[in-house]
């Protein structure tokens, strides 16, 4: 058996489940799906980006932020966003001395930063330079124009250096093989045929695509919105840089959404790319194909674009989460039950056979042969915040302070969560919250034994704040 997990940031679920209001055209991963089985009730442990790769890479809850981890100079510094703790061990530590061979390519730079050690077990991997802020190109300030992704008054390197740092990274793209989700693919499919002979493998690729910058070849976006030039449109390739200084106007609004749409249908080409080759290598019959994403984001679902903490919704929480197996009773099942990204690890090991201790996840082969009752709930937390999800309820409270706006929502009556109904359901808030605190082994208000601080953390944005605001 062979194993290749694919995970996408920042790709929402109802996209690819084509729940979403508006058609996202995903034909390769259609067809992946349509192959697979369908984990259709799956949700974030603990968010963001770093917590949640703990979480997956280790079958280990990154929640409650209970490490005391050396984080100096980490970028952004959240509760749980720091390296993974000695103590926990990753897929790839387990599979080596199986004989199986580990793999890594991918373009989320987080994980490669200086503050963290992701890379354990990996016995090779290829880091694709340039997404977001990566430190990799500093200059010249000069080539680039901030403008056709900002508002005059803050295309600046002053005011968003995030902007210019990403625009600098991407200085040498010159064609759409350039662009960094066609890179992280043509890598991986090259370490699929360097690898044949050292079977069995496991290849983990990270697709920071579809994560801001929302940067498609400018004709993936076209495919669903096209504003008149005398309109000045401009592509918000960032748009909570914007919404930040100003609010968006509708058509700035269909602009970005499409940016957006048209990045997950660049993803969709370079992913088919990847399968194309796994096709023509007849893998399909000793492979397995794991297709996550950590979380989603919101697309003016309640006024805004991006994801935030308090906002532990659907759109923002749950997760693909699909496995093609190579026995064929296995693929074509849409399963209901509750299951989240810590599942991830116990999983893999199962498939590849491999004995291990209890882990906080959960082996989630049996459920593809049938079984059920595997929980009753399921804890989402980032930052101060957490959420408390069942079959009917999904309780949204402040973990750190108490809160005068707990929102509960009846998501059977109310998929959306639109309508906080905690004041009227005042029994259900209390079981909730005491699901939450006897997990936590104390009553909220609490305090987290890993206190994130910016001291000693800088970055590109200082430089440019000191040097150019002179």
């Amino acid at each position: 058996m062979n194993v290749i997990v694919i995970c996408c940031d920042t790709l929402r679920a109802d996209i690819l489940d084509h729940t979403w209001r508006d058609a996202v055209h995903t034909p390769n991963l259609d067809t992946l799906r349509q192959m697979s089985s369908v984990f259709t009730n799956a949700w974030a442990e603990g968010l963001p980006t770093v917590p949640m790769r703990r979480n997956m890479y280790t079958g280990m809850r990154s929640y409650p932020w209970r490490y005391t981890i050396d984080d100096r100079g980490s970028t952004p510094n959240l509760h749980g966003w720091h390296a993974m703790p000695t103590g926990h061990t990753t897929v790839a530590e387990r599979l080596v001395p199986q004989g199986v061979m580990t793999g890594w390519v991918g373009d989320l730079y987080h994980l490669h930063k200086p503050t963290m050690n992701f890379m354990r077990g990996f016995l090779g991997y290829d880091f694709i330079r340039g997404q977001e802020s990566d430190s990799q190109r500093t200059g010249p300030l000069s080539k680039i124009d901030m403008a056709k992704h900002l508002p005059d008054e803050i295309a600046t390197p002053e005011a968003r250096p995030g902007m210019a740092k990403y625009l600098l990274n991407m200085l040498d793209r010159q064609s759409e093989e350039d662009y960094l989700a066609a890179k992280v693919f043509r890598s991986a499919a090259r370490w699929i045929q360097d690898n044949l002979e050292n079977r069995p493998f496991y290849l983990h690729i990270e697709s920071f695509t579809p994560h801001e910058h929302w940067d498609p070849p400018t004709y993936f976006a076209d495919q669903y919105f096209i504003p008149d030039p005398a309109d000045d449109v401009r592509d918000f390739i960032y748009p909570q840089m914007v919404q930040g200084f100003r609010k968006l106007t509708e058509l700035e609004i269909e602009r970005t959404k499409a940016l957006y749409y048209g990045y997950i249908t660049f993803l969709d080409k370079w992913i088919g790319y990847f399968l194309t080759l796994l096709n023509d290598l007849k893998l399909w019959d000793d492979t397995t194909i794991v297709l996550l994403s950590d979380h989603g984001t919101e697309l003016m679902d309640k006024t805004q674009f991006g994801k935030s903490p308090r906002a532990m919704h659907p759109y923002n929480t749950r997760l693909n989460f699909w496995v093609r197996h190579p026995e064929e009773s296995l693929n074509g099942q849409q399963i209901g039950e509750l299951v989240q990204s810590v599942d991830v690890a116990p999983t893999l090991l199962s498939l590849f056979g491999v004995e291990h201790e209890q882990l906080h996840g959960y082996d989630l082969i049996p459920l593809l042969k049938g079984d059920v009752g595997l929980r009753n709930e399921v804890m989402t937390a980032w930052g101060q915040f957490a959420a408390v999800r069942d079959e009917r309820w999904n309780l949204i409270v402040n973990t750190m302070r108490e809160d005068p706006d707990t929102r509960l929502y009846n998501t059977r009556k109310d998929p959306d969560e639109t309508t906080n109904v905690a004041d009227a359901n005042p029994s259900i808030v209390k079981h909730l919250r005491g699901k939450l605190e006897s997990f936590l082994g104390e009553e909220l208000p609490v305090r987290y034994a890993h206190q994130p601080t910016s001291d000693h953390t800088v970055g590109f944005g200082d430089w440019a704040h000191s040097n150019l605001s002179k």
